[in-house]
């Protein structure tokens, strides 16, 4: 049979997804981390992956989804968070824009699963089935309630999961891990379509969404996940020493505040007395 009428969709597929086959992986797993500093890689969105100099590996918020497909509905689902917020009913068009850079299923060495918030671009269920599949069968995952809850249901054992709220501290190797109050105000108003948010409270945001600052013995890194700008983080700064701090930025549309916009990243940096202040589009 010749080569065109062999090939088909599925063997174009996993010919060529993911993009970036397992390069990264093998960078991260040969990567000897400098006595004094940390390593860390952007997975996308606000995926990061983080080493110590003691070769502890954890990921957080890495995403192996996508965003919009199709033009086939032409609406938003309904209550959805953007839809809330702004009153609007067209489709975004946030497809997503970063390859594929880290194959989940070729992960071998990871000591901690993280997640800041339980939005589908934060949390994922092909990390959590590759991880449970192929890694360690000690690997925590760690979260607040909602990601807890989300692992659970997707088949995650219960003892394997740490539900962290703001205060609270999880060591992992060399890595201490402190959970930190989050600011995603997004997260507040995503609720089931059938519930109304007009004329009712939010609930809480700790078992929500949390901010992460990891301690390493080269330095921190403090990472906000998906959080809005808040004068809280001068708290944060006053009580932690920041390295390096990580923003959700990006330019916001008519009647919608989901992202740090450029002048919101550089008070975080202020606020938080860090000395590296970095972006990462969400």
């Amino acid at each position: 049979m010749s080569k065109v009428k062999s090939i088909t969709r599925e063997s174009w597929i996993l010919s060529t997804f993911p993009e970036w086959g397992s390069w990264l992986n093998e960078e991260i797993e040969q990567e000897q981390v400098a006595p004094g500093t940390f390593a860390m890689w952007w997975l996308g969105c606000t995926g990061i992956w983080l080493k110590s100099e003691g070769g502890t590996n954890v990921c957080v918020d890495f995403w192996c989804g996508t965003g919009k497909q199709s033009h086939g509905n032409p609406l938003m689902k309904t209550g959805h968070q953007m839809q809330r917020m702004a009153g609007v009913k067209k489709l975004q068009p946030n497809l997503r824009t970063t390859p594929f850079v880290l194959d989940p299923f070729a992960i071998r060495q990871i000591d901690a699963v993280l997640a800041t918030h339980d939005h589908n671009d934060h949390i994922d269920v092909n990390v959590a089935a590759a991880v449970m599949q192929n890694c360690a069968d000690d690997v925590p995952f760690i979260g607040p309630q909602t990601c807890v809850d989300l692992w659970i249901g997707w088949g995650v054992p219960k003892e394997r999961c740490i539900v962290v709220k703001p205060g609270d501290v999880v060591k992992v190797k060399d890595i201490e891990i402190h959970a930190l109050d989050a600011f995603d105000r997004t997260a507040l108003i995503t609720l089931p379509a059938d519930q109304k948010a007009a004329g009712v409270l939010p609930d809480g945001m700790d078992a929500r969404a949390v901010n992460y600052l990891f301690k390493t013995p080269g330095g921190t890194l403090y990472h906000s996940g998906d959080s809005h700008y808040s004068n809280y983080y001068a708290k944060h700064g006053n009580e932690h020493q920041i390295d390096v701090a990580l923003g959700s930025y990006g330019e916001n549309p008519r009647g919608i505040t989901d992202k740090m916009t450029s002048s919101d990243m550089l008070r975080m940096a202020e606020a938080l007395n860090t000395k590296s202040g970095d972006p990462f589009p969400s």
